[in-house]
């Protein structure tokens, strides 16, 4: 048996019926030209003869200490592959509506701790060709980073290769050095200016970090909808993005990407709750992950920090309001590249933990630590096949918590950005709704920068 790292076990200690803590992503193909009806049953029985699994995707809590649990993990030697490896096909007339209700099902229900935590289902539909892989992974054992590296991995760049690759059968990727290929925390360092600018000790990366997050402090969000008490049903909404209709709106403010797609999602959030008369006076402020892992490092485990963004929500101009969002990404992400790894993943332990909190009952008369969780990760940058099929999108599906009842994730995939929404079905009334309020926020900042 094994130790879990403390951020692995405070996702498992952290979940409850309501609140299922795993990370997902819904992948979507396009089968190979010539493709006959006995495409998807080859490579579901070609996917469940990869039986080398990995140790990741082995283990499961064990009971400790008398029955003390999430504090080691067991390794499985007798997985059975068919429970995790699943077939399924969409109800007619099987289109996306019917995927993604599927998928919110799916999402919805929680991880068998007696076995390894992850599930994959190949998904097939009787409306076309099309077919769909949806697979979820325990947030104790990998982050999304990882996790849609790992998906990343089982794919092809050669639509000729008819090898098949599945996460759970991958082989570790070698070690390297960190400076190999700067982590993002890294990557901010070299811009940040000489290391001896702030003191090593933590009390004086606290003070600086307090200075410089003055605006974006946790527990200074307004309490909204989306900070409530949640059930354990989830509904789930997916939409792909021109990467370069937003790289147009980037060049022209001198932001970035990730500054553009949190101003897509502040103007589709203002206006979404101005409709339903909740948007508040003061403006919400977002939750994002940084990845603290570099890019050659597939390890399993968590390796992320977070920072807090000021969406500008209370500002009409959405000009003005990617302004803001730009100014608070950049200067809280310069306090973040100062600090240690360890003092990183400590701050993002330490928030997780606010958010875990602000959902019990006697935390709940405070203000919410934030008010939603906006992930942006890396994907593809080249065409992707599964034995000749392409991936046409990979749609990232995150977790939902008591008091974050709205969560947006997406990743880049070639010449798009693909979003992920994950929302309570009970809380998050109409869903499917911000996505059309997103395009409607992205058309806005088209117009308001001038492209």
């Amino acid at each position: 048996m094994k130790l879990m790292a403390p951020m692995d076990a405070l996702f498992l200690i952290g979940e409850s019926r309501e609140h299922p803590l795993h990370v997902a992503g819904l992948q979507v193909f396009t089968p190979p030209e010539g493709a006959g009806p006995e495409f998807l049953p080859e490579l579901y029985a070609a996917m469940l003869a990869c039986a080398d699994i990995q140790p990741t995707f082995r283990k499961r809590p064990a009971m400790a200490l008398g029955g003390i649990a999430s504090i080691r993990w067991k390794f499985d030697d007798d997985l059975d592959l068919e429970y995790h490896v699943r077939r399924s096909a969409l109800p007619t007339p099987g289109r996306v509506r019917e995927l993604l209700e599927l998928t919110s099902r799916l999402h919805g229900s929680l991880l068998d701790r007696h076995r390894p935590l992850w599930e994959m289902h190949l998904i097939e539909s009787p409306k076309d060709r099309r077919f769909a892989v949806y697979t979820k992974v325990h947030h104790a054992l990998v982050d999304g980073v990882s996790a849609l590296k790992l998906m990343q991995r089982a794919l092809s760049a050669d639509p000729g290769d008819s090898q098949i690759r599945v996460p759970w059968a991958l082989p570790p990727r070698p070690r390297q050095n960190d400076s190999a290929r700067p982590s993002s925390v890294q990557r901010l360092r070299r811009t940040a200016g000489p290391p001896g600018v702030f003191a090593p000790s933590t009390l004086s990366l606290t003070r600086a970090a307090m200075r410089e997050q003055q605006l974006t402090m946790p527990f200074r969000a307004p309490r909204t909808m989306l900070n409530v008490p949640i059930g354990g049903a989830r509904r789930c909404a997916a939409q792909s993005w021109s990467l370069e209709r937003i790289n147009a709106v980037k060049n022209a403010a001198g932001a970035t990407v990730n500054d553009v797609a949190l101003a897509m999602c502040a103007g589709a959030l203002r206006s979404y709750l101005t409709d339903l008369n909740a948007l508040p006076d003061t403006p919400l402020i977002a939750m994002v992950p940084v990845n603290l892992r570099a890019e050659v490092d597939s390890a399993s485990g968590n390796a992320i920090s977070t920072v807090l963004c000021n969406l500008a929500t209370h500002v009409d101009d959405p000009a003005a309001r990617l302004d803001t969002i730009q100014t608070s990404m950049r200067e809280n992400k310069t306090v973040l590249s100062q600090m240690p790894r360890a003092h990183a993943m400590t701050l993002g332990m330490v928030t997780l933990t606010m958010m875990w909190l602000s959902g019990l009952p006697g935390f709940r008369a405070a203000p919410p630590p934030f008010n939603i969780c906006i992930s942006n990760v890396p994907g593809p940058s080249e065409p992707l096949y599964c034995n000749g099929a392409q991936l046409d999108g990979i749609y990232p599906m995150s977790v939902a918590m008591n008091g974050q009842a709205l969560n947006i994730t997406l990743a880049s995939n070639v010449g798009n950005l693909d979003f992920g929404l994950v929302g309570c079905r009970r809380s998050v009334p109409h869903l499917q709704r911000l996505l059309e309020q997103l395009e409607t926020a992205l058309r806005d900042l088209e117009k308001a920068v001038g492209t």
